[in-house]
């Protein structure tokens, strides 16, 4: 199938980004990879009638680490992310293959919203951040305040993602996931981080979005499945998920606790 018909604009600034969703609205799109947003636009999921190519605007391709803390610019690409921090590196082999990390961007995966990919939960797990501008000015949007519902975010017709926050947690992090094959979605994924004692779980897929849990340092996993009460789908049934939630927030947080400074040799 091929797209609807759309005009195509290609802007060379923010602000005239900006001023064109301004001025469309809910009838255009954003078009930085476009891993998610062709396939939808082929298959006429999507119907813009304006599509917005930001790959000229070239003040949004940079990537800056100080502080212990990464700032990612819109056409960051997921191949280049790699070292931006700990629970990154973690996640970005379970992200589709080459050729989709090589062209698909951090931003892009984060304004899409879909609860079963892992940059949105772990830009949830390590407290980070999105910053959107629109002509009103910038905002910045707590990832947790971010993820609304299924590929829904808190951001208005007329607000661009020009940038994400990332608080690298340090080494004492896990991520885990189950799929049906490498490079799949996940049918559920947990990422963990420890600090100073205290843990911090997400899981992904198994809720509408990237959520967080309050989870028993003694017994995460079975504390976590008591939290989440996933759909049955074609691959398998909620019971199964919620049993897979638990064996995965367990491991994530078990390599969280070893690769801590506090583990032995």
């Amino acid at each position: 199938m091929k797209p609807a018909p759309f005009r195509y604009e290609r802007p060379e600034t923010v602000e005239e980004t900006v001023t064109l969703l301004d001025r469309h609205g809910d009838e255009a799109k954003v078009l930085a990879g476009g891993q998610s947003l062709v396939p939808l636009l082929n298959m006429r999921l999507a119907r813009p009638t304006v599509l917005i190519d930001i790959n000229r605007v070239f003040e949004l391709g940079n990537l800056a680490r100080m502080d212990g803390t990464a700032r990612c610019g819109a056409l960051v690409r997921q191949a280049a992310f790699h070292g931006a921090s700990s629970l990154v590196d973690r996640c970005l082999a379970y992200i589709g293959h080459h050729a989709t990390r090589n062209r698909g961007t951090v931003c892009g995966s984060i304004a899409h919203a879909d609860a079963r990919a892992e940059l949105p939960l772990a830009l949830l797990v390590s407290g980070g951040s999105v910053i959107v501008e629109s002509h009103r000015g910038r905002r910045e949007i707590a990832a947790d305040d971010f993820f609304v519902t299924h590929f829904t975010a808190a951001l208005a017709p007329d607000e661009l993602v020009v940038e994400t926050v990332w608080p690298d947690p340090g080494a004492s992090v896990g991520f885990e996931e189950l799929a049906l094959r490498h490079g799949d979605f996940a049918l559920s994924m947990a990422a963990a981080v420890v600090q100073k004692g205290q843990i911090r779980v997400g899981v992904g897929s198994v809720a509408d979005r990237p959520t967080l849990l309050e989870v028993d340092p003694e017994r995460p996993g079975a504390s976590a499945a008591q939290q989440v009460d996933p759909a049955d789908t074609l691959h398998a049934t909620g019971r199964y998920l919620r049993r897979v939630t638990e064996v995965l927030v367990d491991r994530a947080v078990a390599a969280a606790r070893a690769a801590g400074p506090e583990a032995g040799p």
